[in-house]
Order: C-alpha cells, then structure tokens, then sequence
C-alpha cells in the first residue's frame, strides 16, 4: 500500500464531514416515529458507496428496513471480502444525561481522545465503525490500489435483531459469496494495544409482565390483602442470582464452554488495571460471579441483567397505588455451545414456576442469536494481524467480547464464511449510552489499516 497516509491527510475534513452529517440523521430502528430516518439514512449509504467506487449498489427492501448492497469486481478469480456493518442506532434514551444533543455530532477533546472524539449516537456503534470500511475503498479504488474483489451488505436492524437479515442472506448466497467476511462492530483493548475479537456471547433477550389485581389498587385500601405486581416482580428477579452471583435457572450451564487454565492465562496477560476500571466508571468495587477475574465475567462467563423494570405510578408527586402490573426486559449473555432458543425456554419454564399464587406471569421472548469463536491459526486472522502492526507498530492481542453480533453464526451457517472482526472502539466510548463517542484517531486508524488488511489477505490467499 501506497501513499495511504497522503491521501488521508489530504481528505481528512471531508471524511470526518461526512462521517458528521451521517451521524444527524437519527436511524433509530427501534422507534417507528423514526422509520423515514432509518430509510434516509440507507439512501445516504447508498450515495456514498456509489461515490467511493463501487460498481453495483443496490437497496433491497425487506419486510422491515432495506438492506444495502453494493460490489467492486475487478477480478473474478481474486478473493472476494465481504463486509458487514449496520446504519441503524440504538434509542438516545435518556435524553437528558447527554451532555449535547445525541444527533447534533460534536468533537471534544478527552483523556482517552486527545486528538478529539466524536459525540453522538451512533459515533462508534456503527455508524463510525462501519463507514470507515466506505472510506477504505475510496482509498484504495482512488489510488488504485484495490487488490481484490469488496461486496458491502449495510442493514438497518442490527439493534431490533436482524429478524429479516436472515431472510435475505438465505435468499442470496450466490450474491453474498465470498472468502472471508470483515466486521467493524467491536473494539480495542486500547489505543496502545490493538486487539481483535476472537469470541462474541451469544444473547437471549425476553420481556415478562407480573399481573395482579384487574386493576390498580388504592394503597391503604387493599396492601398487605393482595400481591403487588411490582413487589413480587423484584422477589422473582432477585431469585434468579445466588449468593456467589451464579444463575439459578436449572440447566442454565449445562453446555457453558468451560476455558483451560492455559486459556485464562493467556487471557490475563492482557493489559488490564481494575483501580482504572473502576475509577472510569465511578464505582469502589466490581461484582460478578464468584471464581472469576473481572475480564473473564464479562467475555467467557454467562450472564443474566436486568435492562429495564417499570410499574405502577412514575410520574412527579405522589400516587398510592399499587399497580394491576408490572414489567421488566431482561437479557442474557451467552457464551458457545448455549443455544439461545434453548436458553429462552429454560427461562420461561422457571420464571413462570416461580411466581406465586395471586399473580400471573407472561414471558415474550425479543431476540437473541448465538456466540461465536473464531480460530486465530487462520489466513484471514493472520492478515488482520499483521495489518495491526503495520499501523500500530506492534502485534495485536486475541481477546473475546462480551458483546453479541448475533448473525455472525448465522453467517457461517449459510454462506459457509468465516469472520474477522476488525475493531477500533474502545470500551470508554458509552456505546448504548448517553454521550456515545468515537475518537477521531480511532476513525483514521481504521481506515489507514483496513487497506492493509486486503493486501495481506489477498498475498496470503494466492
């Protein structure tokens, strides 16, 4: 690769730009008062694809939010990489603790982004991410320097579940063929020590509701003679945890992948100080299952959190009552060989023999996908490797998320693929939070490196 830093440099506040003006348009795929900005913005993607040299684009409709394709041929007997990204964001909820609005991108200068990063949502998770990988191929069709063959699937429901995503890749795998498909949805240790994921939990995501009385009950009238609904709810949620923190769901670890100790060795040799940790998110203490460092809670062990719980009276003043119901969202992390259909189920048969008499429980199961392991003797991990050090200067750490890219076992099911997953975020960057960011060293590293990774794969597939 030649002149990637010049043209960089050169391009720089037009890239960062147009990364800025994508980042306005608020794509939230969960709230339907935001459908016409989700169909924006895959028009917006289209444009750009299109203005960075792909050949063929394309929108392809789905029962919910369209699907981007687009391709660059230059030889069909060279490798194909496909990749993979999202346009749609999570809800900015709750609004008032962002520091500036979530769709009126600024940049700001921190202690982890010297340089500036950029605020708003979407920054990192993946809008950022994602259009990295768009500038990439500019780079290299502009300089002329494309050593393979780029095919680009963009959707707009990664964070609603990609219910329709597999639809499409079973109905176009001939379309989607490919060598190795490249994602940008996961992060770095940090801006010091590159890192690729090598694992990502799997994820089951329900919603229960708690319903007592047929209606909401005056509070002096009725407590104490009725279940509350809300009561009972945080009874039944408190049970699923033992005193060691260890899920009481029967058969919850029946098929949990149980690491050596040489693999949580080699884990711990990563960089990793818990007095920053806990300084970074304003706590005195972690907490997890017992048994387990910190790094291992949150990548290779299972989990089950509360997301959100409400009911009853919420609004400002007083209102005794006790509430016909009650509710909560919970999800669970998974980590290989849990099957995330079968987790749900275990889930419903216990949360609903728990409750006791008085109330009646429902269980709506959301979405949820499988986890995933990558090996790291492979081609294209190789590739990404060295791709990190020519950029970074240093040879970059295998590390598993805790996080979930549900299709990516999907993806290897029925195309047959393996994945890399490419990250440039960091854990500090508040994604599915308030105040969301992306550093804008970060932006420009991923796009100085992802070239590098198609030269590699390219010499390494030959």
């Amino acid at each position: 690769m030649k002149n990637v830093k010049n043209y960089l440099s050169e391009n720089r506040d037009r890239f960062l730009n147009e990364l800025i003006e994508l980042l306005k348009i608020p794509s939230v795929s969960a709230d339907p008062a935001y459908s016409q900005d989700v169909i924006d913005t895959a028009e917006t993607v289209k444009r750009r694809l299109e203005e960075a040299g792909c050949d063929v684009v394309e929108i392809h409709e789905t029962a919910g939010y369209p699907i981007v394709y687009g391709e660059k041929i230059i030889n069909p007997d060279l490798p194909t990489i496909l990749v993979y990204g999202h346009y749609d964001v999570q809800p900015a909820d709750p609004i008032d603790l962002w520091h500036s609005p979530p769709f009126e991108p600024v940049i700001k200068k921190t202690v982890a982004h010297p340089e500036g990063a950029i605020y708003a949502r979407g920054a990192c998770d993946d809008k950022g991410q994602m259009y990295m990988h768009v500038k990439a191929l500019e780079l290299m069709v502009k300089t002329d320097q494309l050593p393979c063959n780029v095919k680009f699937m963009i959707e707009g429901e990664e964070e609603v579940g990609s219910n329709n995503l597999s639809i499409y890749v079973a109905e176009n795998k001939e379309k989607l063929a490919n060598d190795i498909i490249l994602i940008s949805d996961t992060g770095m240790i940090a801006n010091d020590v590159p890192s690729i994921t090598t694992g990502l939990r799997g994820l089951s995501y329900v919603e229960v509701e708690v319903t007592g009385p047929n209606r909401d009950l005056h509070s002096g009238l009725y407590g104490g003679a009725v279940a509350n609904p809300i009561n009972i709810l945080t009874k039944m949620i408190a049970s699923l945890h033992d005193e060691n923190n260890h899920v009481t769901i029967p058969g919850f670890y029946d098929k949990v992948e149980e690491l050596s100790k040489e693999e949580r060795a080699e884990m711990a040799k990563a960089p990793f100080s818990l007095e920053s940790y806990q300084k970074a998110l304003d706590i005195e203490s972690v907490y997890g299952e017992k048994g387990y460092s910190t790094n291992e809670r949150n990548s290779i062990r299972p989990t089950l959190d509360v997301n959100g719980i409400w009911g009853g009276y919420i609004g400002e003043g007083a209102k005794t009552v006790i509430a016909s119901k009650a509710y909560a969202k919970i999800s669970m992390r998974l980590v290989p060989n849990q099957d995330w259909k079968e987790i749900t189920e275990l889930f419903k048969t216990h949360f609903e023999s728990i409750a006791p008499k008085g109330v009646t429980v429902k269980v709506k199961p959301h979405h949820g996908g499988q986890g995933y392991v990558t090996p790291i003797d492979t081609i294209a991990y190789q590739a990404a490797s060295k791709a990190y050090e020519t950029t970074f200067g240093k040879k970059p750490i295998p590390q598993r998320s805790g996080g979930s890219i549900p299709i990516v076992s999907l993806f290897e099911k029925e195309l047959g693929s393996k994945t890399i997953l490419m990250g440039f975020g960091l854990d500090s960057d508040a994604i599915h939070s308030p105040n969301e960011h992306f550093g804008v060293w970060n932006y420009f590293k991923g796009i100085e490196t992802i070239p590098y990774f198609y030269e590699y794969f390219t010499e390494m597939k030959k």
